[in-house]
């Protein structure tokens, strides 16, 4: 299994979770971004047959926001099949703790 992956069921488990508290989710965190490592991204692309990304957001059990990312083929379909290789990235790396600390973007 490549690095940074997490099962589809977690997945849908995060994703599901953010659905649930997107309405009222931002009021009460300070999420601002996700710092992205180039390995990871290197990772998915040298997948078979990906030619582009999807990002999708989740929250984990412990209320960390998550940023789950999985290889696009050319017709723009998700490419997630553990049997061919094709994984779901957890990158996970959330601002605050992981924020630019220059202009523009500090708050």
């Amino acid at each position: 299994m490549a690095k940074n992956t997490i099962s589809l069921e977690t997945a849908q488990a995060w994703a599901s979770r953010w659905k649930q508290e997107e309405g009222t989710y931002n009021q009460h965190n300070k999420l601002k971004a996700f710092l992205i490592p180039g390995i990871d991204i290197q990772q998915v692309m040298q997948e078979d047959g990906v030619v582009n990304v999807r990002a999708y957001l989740g929250v984990d059990e412990n209320q960390v926001e998550r940023l789950m990312v999985v290889g696009v083929d050319a017709e723009g379909n998700d490419m997630i099949s553990e049997e061919n290789g094709n994984y779901i990235y957890d990158f996970s790396e959330p601002c605050p703790n992981t924020c630019n600390q220059k202009a523009p973007f500090i708050s």
